[in-house]
């Protein structure tokens, strides 16, 4: 391991610039237009898989846009670990609020700026930069890994899980490392041990068979649109809990040790409502801003539409209206059950004179890890060798819906030991990764895989 250390110290300057050539590579998922150059990120990051010495480096078609597949499996006797990433990227839209152009990577201020530095280009090729050191100095690694790096997580047709549950056995593994979260403090090392899911609806209101003049049938019949907007009133009550009947049920409560390690790392809430620009922060009572973002089930509304919107006015009542929701979920609940509960509580409070149709759109279960896993204690120990202090165990707000098909098709934790800050501004203009965050990365994954080697099967 000291071997490879100093290897990876050695090879900096090279490590970055690869990076950056891998960088300037547009693959953007989302875009139709640009599925050649997703393709050339996976020909990219195959081709440096059999370059530093991974076996069975290729390309894998999902039948959305293609992953990498590659494996080294001759540690008898040790784990297998999964590293996973994606190589596809955000869109860069608007690009003139870049300060420097998102796919011609610049180091500036101790930062490296271009799309997909932190998310999730820079990250996942901490691994394969520890895993070519290692590689270089030993002629092995320390435990097998098989490594999986999709194309479709930012967009595309979704069929990548599909080719996880499809190919299990190419996939097995005891666990799965996954560099694609933020440390919550700039100051901290953290490890999530827990990600929310998401369950995504759309509601639409009908109410007559036309739009109607308000002025002839104002005070005759329910108009939709206010209709819609008694309905999303009446999914949180004036202290912002949820009032969809039986969503609790399920939730598992907050312990005191998490409350107590969330604290730990916690802003204060008044600068974060400074940074957001907005009077106050606001949610459900009896929590702190990140216990209700980490543990706590949550409910936005992400778009209406209906009637007339255009310059000037038109006293219209409109026939039919709607609006999407998405509820994002702790772990213990399923994204299935409270769509069913949501679409329950929409008949029960759909006001009289329209009628609600309730539709799931798309879900994604939550993950928990328990915190004492061994694998996730291996990796605080790395953390803290490399970092100098412990890592802070954290969950996170948002949700990487692989993980919870890697659980249910692999039966495998994922371990996210991510890298970027919070600060990063990734999906936004001037998307960035801390230099020395990178360099870090890549020492604490070779200690990472020394660690991961001594946990008993």
């Amino acid at each position: 391991m000291d071997k490879a250390l100093a290897y990876a110290a050695r090879h900096r300057d090279r490590f970055l610039a690869d990076l950056i050539e891998l960088l300037k590579i547009q693959s953007v998922s989302a875009d139709p237009a640009r599925a050649g150059e997703v393709r050339r990120a996976a020909q990219w990051t195959a081709d440096f898989l059999a370059r530093i010495g991974m076996e069975h480096a290729a390309v894998v078609e999902t039948g959305g846009h293609p992953a990498v597949y590659a494996d080294w499996l001759h540690a008898p006797g040790k784990p297998t670990i999964l590293v996973y990433g994606h190589h596809d990227v955000q869109p860069e839209d608007p690009v003139d609020k870049w300060t420097t152009p998102p796919f011609d990577p610049v180091v500036r201020d101790g930062y490296l700026w271009g799309r997909g530095t932190s998310d999730d280009k820079g990250q996942y090729m901490t691994h394969l930069f520890a895993l070519e050191s290692l590689l270089a100095t030993d002629g092995a690694l320390p435990c097998n890994v098989k490594v999986f790096i999709e194309g479709e997580e930012e967009g595309g047709k979704g069929m990548t899980h599909d080719f996880v549950r499809d190919h299990a056995d190419l996939l097995a593994c005891d666990a799965v490392a996954v560099s694609d979260t933020s440390w919550m403090s700039p100051t901290r090392p953290s490890i999530v041990y827990a990600l929310r899911g998401i369950c995504y609806l759309e509601v639409k209101v009908r109410g007559p068979n036309r739009d109607l003049h308000s002025g002839m049938f104002g005070g005759m019949v329910q108009n939709p649109l206010n209709a819609i907007g008694k309905l999303i009133a009446s999914f949180q009550d004036a202290d912002g809990r949820i009032q969809v009947a039986g969503l609790f049920d399920d939730v598992l409560p907050l312990t005191e040790a998490e409350r107590a390690e969330f604290a730990s790392v916690q802003e204060p809430e008044d600068a974060v409502a400074a940074d957001l620009g907005v009077p106050a922060l606001w949610g459900e009572a009896g929590f702190t801003a990140v216990e209700r973002n980490w543990g706590r089930p949550s409910f936005d509304v992400h778009g209406l539409w209906g009637g007339f919107t255009g310059a000037g006015s038109k006293t219209v009542i409109a026939a039919e209206g709607g609006f999407k929701i998405s509820f994002r979920l702790v772990p213990n609940l399923s994204p299935e059950k409270v769509a069913k509960l949501v679409a329950a509580h929409v008949q029960k409070h759909c006001p009289p004179g329209v009628v609600a149709e309730t539709t799931y759109l798309h879900g994604g279960t939550p993950v928990m890890v328990p915190a004492d896993s061994p694998f996730i204690q291996a990796a605080a120990q790395a953390f803290q060798d490399t970092f100098g202090q412990r890592p802070a165990l954290v969950r996170e707000g948002a949700s990487i819906p692989i993980t919870a098909v890697f659980q249910e098709a692999l039966h495998a934790p994922a371990i996210l030991v991510g890298y970027g800050l919070n600060s990063d501004d990734i999906h936004s203009p001037d998307e960035k990764f801390k230099v020395a965050h990178f360099f870090g990365g890549i020492d604490c994954n070779v200690r990472l895989y020394d660690a991961f080697a001594k946990v008993p099967r």
